[in-house]
C-alpha cells in the first residue's frame, strides 16, 4: 500500500514556478474637447523597445515605497497641466505575454498594468512634451494600433466613462465651480453621443432632480439671451448616488 501511494505522488504533474511581477501603471486621460464635439485620449510616442515609435497610453513602473494612486498621479502630472480632474483606478491587466519583454528576460518577470482613467476637459489642459518625441490628444474613434494591449486598456476605460456618466456625478469634477446647463450639456453629447437625450428633455430632468444650484448669476455668450449658471450640490446628490440617472 504505500509504495501504490508513492506511485501516484510521483505521477503528479510538477506545477511551474510562482510569478515574479513588475508592477506599472497606464492611465486613460481622456479630454472633452466641447467645442468640436470631441472624446480625446492623450497618447505619447515610445521611445524605446518594445513597440519603438508605437503610440501608447501614458505609463511607468511602480517605484519602491510609491503606492499605484501616487503613480498615477506622477505620470498624469509630467505630461498635462490641469485645474480640474476627475481620477479613479480602472481595471488589473495582467494576462500571459501582455508584455513581450516577458519572453526575452531570463528570470521570467510578468509585467502587470494597473490602469487608471482620468476625465479633463480639453481646453483646460496643457501637454508637457519635455523627455518625449511625441504627445498629442487622439479622437478616440481614430485611435491607431497602440502598443501592448493598450488598444484593449482604452476599450475598457471607454466603457467605464460612460458607464460612470450614468450614475456618478463625475462630469462635475471636470466643469468649473459654476456653469451653465449647456456646458453640461455639451459634455455629456461629447461622450454619450447626440442622442441620448435631446436638450430640453435634459434640462427638465436634471432641473426637476434637484442636485443643481441655481446662483442667481448669469452670463452671455455670443447672440443668445444670457443663461444662468449654476453648482453642483453634492450634499443633494447623495441620495442618488450609484443610481442610474437617466436623461430622458
Amino acid at each position: 500500500m504505500p509504495g501504490r501511494n508513492q506511485r501516484k505522488i510521483a505521477e503528479l504533474p510538477q506545477q511551474p514556478p510562482l510569478a515574479d511581477f513588475k508592477v506599472g501603471v497606464d492611465n486613460v486621460i481622456f479630454s472633452v474637447d466641447t467645442a468640436q464635439n470631441r472624446l480625446l485620449v492623450l497618447l505619447i510616442m515610445r521611445q524605446q523597445e518594445p513597440f519603438l515609435n508605437y503610440w501608447s497610453l501614458p505609463g511607468t513602473l511602480v517605484r519602491q515605497g510609491e503606492s499605484l494612486e501616487d503613480a498615477a498621479y506622477r505620470i498624469l502630472s509630467e505630461k498635462i497641466r490641469v485645474k480640474n480632474l476627475y481620477l479613479e483606478q480602472l481595471y488589473t491587466f495582467g494576462g500571459p505575454e501582455r508584455d513581450p519583454r516577458e519572453a526575452t528576460d531570463s528570470y521570467g518577470v510578468r509585467y502587470l498594468s494597473v490602469s487608471h482613467f482620468a476625465l479633463v476637459r480639453f481646453e483646460e489642459a496643457e501637454l508637457i512634451a519635455d523627455g518625449v518625441t511625441g504627445i498629442a490628444w487622439y479622437p478616440v474613434k481614430q485611435v491607431p494600433q497602440l502598443a501592448f494591449d493598450h488598444n484593449k486598456i482604452l476599450a475598457y476605460g471607454h466603457s467605464r466613462l460612460r458607464n460612470k456618466l450614468e450614475y456618478s456625478p463625475v462630469a462635475f469634477e471636470v466643469l468649473p465651480e459654476t456653469f451653465t446647463l449647456n456646458d453640461l450639456y455639451q459634455l455629456y453629447t461629447t461622450v454619450l453621443g447626440e442622442n441620448f437625450s435631446d436638450y430640453s428633455n435634459f434640462r427638465a430632468r436634471l432641473l426637476k432632480l434637484g442636485f443643481l444650484y441655481d446662483t442667481g448669476r448669469k452670463v452671455s455668450r455670443g447672440a443668445g439671451r444670457p443663461a444662468s449658471l449654476y453648482k453642483f450640490d453634492a450634499e443633494a446628490f447623495a441620495p442618488f448616488k450609484d443610481k442610474p440617472l437617466v436623461f430622458i
